[in-house]
C-alpha cells in the first residue's frame, strides 16, 4: 500500500535501524545504573558493571523480573516494620513517608494483586502520543476516553498522551453506557479511546436508540484482543480503529499503523522475545523459518521506575521486514496469549522452567512441548521434543528419565522432526477433559 511519508509523529520513527539500535544501546548503561540505585534491583544486579551493559548480548545476561516477583516483594515491603515501601523497592520515586526516595511521584495506581505503580513527572509519561498519532488522532480533536480513571492507570495513560498531542479529553471512564453515548453525541467527539468491546456496546446502543454519531471517525483500543472481524465491524459503522499494546508497569510497548501489518515497537523501549520458562532470548530463525513465539520482555528507558528486563507474561513474536507505513522500527505480531502455562498434574505443579531445564540437559533437542492429557485424576504427560535426524539410540528413554528427575512425574517422550511443533509459544499444553 502507498502511504504518505509525512504522516509520522517525529523523525525517530523513520531513522536508520542501525542508528536506532546504537542510540538504544548507548542509553542502556544509564538505565542499568538507575536500576542499581533502587533496592530491589540493586540486589538482582549486584556485581554487574553497568557500563558494560551496552549490547543485547550483555542485556540478555541480566535476570528477568516478572510480575509475580514484583507482587511478592511489594507484599513483603508493605508489611515490613522498617524500610516500608509499597513499591517493593523497585521505584526511585514516591512520597515523604517512604524512606530513600529522592523525587516525588505524581500519582499512584493499584492494579489487581494488588500491585502498586508510580507515575513520574513529565509530558506523555506513558509514551502514548505516538500510538494515538498513528491511529489518526491530531491536535484539536476531542477524545472520548472510556478507560478507567479509578485505581488503575488506564485512563491516565491515554489521557496524558492525548493531551500531549494537543487533543481535548472527555474523561468518560467506564460504565454508564447511556450517559457516555449522550456525551459522544452532544459533544461531537472526534475519537474514542478505550476497550474495543465497550466501543461496540456504544455503537450498538446508538443504533438501538437512533442516536447519530457522524463525527466519531477514529479510535485507539487496547486491553483486549482486537480481532479483524471486530475491526471490520467498526469500520462498517464509520469508525477506523487501531490497537495499542501497553501495560501498567511499562506503558506503551507497541502500536498499530495504517499498514495493518503487526505492531511497531515504541521508540522508548528495548524489547526481547524470550523462551517461556527461561530468561533466554529465542534463537535466530533458520532460513525459511518464522521467528519463534515467546514472552515479551521489556526494558524501559525510565529512571523513575527503572525496570530492566521486565517480563510482561504476554506471548508474541517478531514480524520480519519493515512496516509498509515507512516506520523502520521492529514489529511484533501482537498479543498471542500468556506465557505462564503452569499445570497441576497428579497433585504436582509442572512449570515451563522445568521443560526448559530438560532442554538444557539435552542440548541436542531444539524445542519441546509437554502435553498433559486424560480425565480428572487419570493424567498422563507426553513430552514431544524436536530432535535432529539420526538421534542417538536411547535418547527418548534418557529424556524420559530427565523429565522424571526434574518433575518427579512419569512421562512418555516422543521425538519428532525439527520444525514440526507448533510455533505458538506453548511449552505446556493442557489438553485434559474436565467434563
Amino acid at each position: 500500500m502507498t502511504l504518505s511519508s509525512t504522516e509520522f509523529f517525529d523523525d525517530l520513527e523513520v531513522r536508520d535501524p542501525a542508528a536506532r539500535e546504537a542510540a538504544l544501546m548507548a542509553a542502556l548503561p544509564a538505565q542499568v545504573a538507575a536500576a542499581q540505585a533502587v533496592p530491589a534491583l540493586a540486589a538482582k544486579l549486584a556485581g554487574v558493571d553497568a557500563r558494560s551493559v551496552n549490547s543485547r548480548a550483555a542485556l540478555a545476561r541480566l535476570p528477568v523480573t516478572r510480575k509475580g516477583e514484583l507482587l511478592e516483594r511489594q507484599k513483603a515491603t508493605r508489611a515490613a516494620a522498617e524500610g516500608w515501601d509499597p513499591f517493593g523497592g523497585f521505584s526511585a520515586i514516591g512520597w515523604r513517608r517512604m524512606a530513600g526516595t529522592a523525587r516525588s511521584a505524581e500519582r499512584v495506581y493499584q492494579s489487581p494483586g494488588p500491585i502498586y505503580e508510580p507515575e513520574g513527572a513529565g509530558r506523555d509519561y506513558w509514551r502514548t502520543a505516538r500510538a494515538l498519532f498513528a491511529a489518526g488522532f491530531r491536535a484539536g480533536d476531542l477524545v472520548h476516553n472510556s478507560f478507567s480513571y479509578h485505581l488503575t492507570p488506564g485512563g491516565w495513560i491515554m489521557d496524558s498522551g492525548a493531551r500531549a498531542l494537543g487533543c481535548t479529553v472527555f474523561a468518560g471512564g467506564v460504565g454508564n453506557t447511556e450517559l457516555q453515548l449522550q456525551a459522544l453525541a452532544e459533544l461531537r467527539a472526534d475519537a474514542y479511546a478505550g476497550t474495543p468491546s465497550f466501543l461496540r456496546i456504544l455503537l450498538e446502543k446508538a443504533a438501538e436508540t437512533g442516536t447519530a454519531l457522524p463525527h466519531l471517525k477514529k479510535a485507539l483500543v487496547s486491553s483486549e484482543a482486537f480481532p479483524p472481524s471486530l475491526r471490520d465491524w467498526l469500520r462498517e459503522r464509520g469508525v477506523e480503529a487501531y490497537q495499542a499494546y501497553a501495560t501498567a508497569d511499562v506503558g506503551t510497548i507497541a502500536y498499530e499503523t495504517a499498514a495493518r501489518e503487526g505492531l511497531v515497537l515504541d521508540e522508548g523501549v528495548i524489547v526481547e522475545i524470550v523462551r517461556p520458562g527461561t530468561d533466554d532470548p529465542v534463537p535466530e530463525p533458520r532460513p525459511g523459518e518464522a521467528p519463534e513465539v515467546g514472552e515479551v520482555v521489556v526494558t524501559v528507558l525510565n529512571g523513575d521506575y527503572p525496570l530492566v528486563r521486565f517480563g510482561t507474561g504476554d506471548l508474541s513474536a517478531v514480524l520480519p521486514g519493515r512496516c509498509p507505513s515507512g516506520r523502520t522500527n521492529t514489529r511484533i505480531r501482537g498479543w498471542l496469549g500468556r506465557a505462564d502455562q503452569t499445570a497441576k498434574v497428579r497433585g504436582m505443579f509442572v512449570h515451563p522452567s522445568q521443560v526448559a531445564e530438560v532442554l538444557r540437559r539435552h542440548p541436542e533437542l531444539r524445542k519441546a512441548r509437554l502435553v498433559v492429557e486424560g480425565e480428572m485424576a487419570n493424567d498422563r504427560m507426553t513430552l514431544r521434543a524436536e530432535s535432529p535426524a539420526g538421534a542417538a539410540p536411547g535418547l527418548a528413554e534418557a529424556v524420559a528419565a530427565t523429565v522424571r528427575d526434574v518433575t518427579k512425574l512419569r512421562c512418555d517422550v516422543q521425538l519428532v522432526a525439527s520444525g514440526s511443533l507448533p510455533n505458538d509459544g506453548k511449552v505446556i499444553e493442557d489438553a485434559r477433559s474436565y467434563a
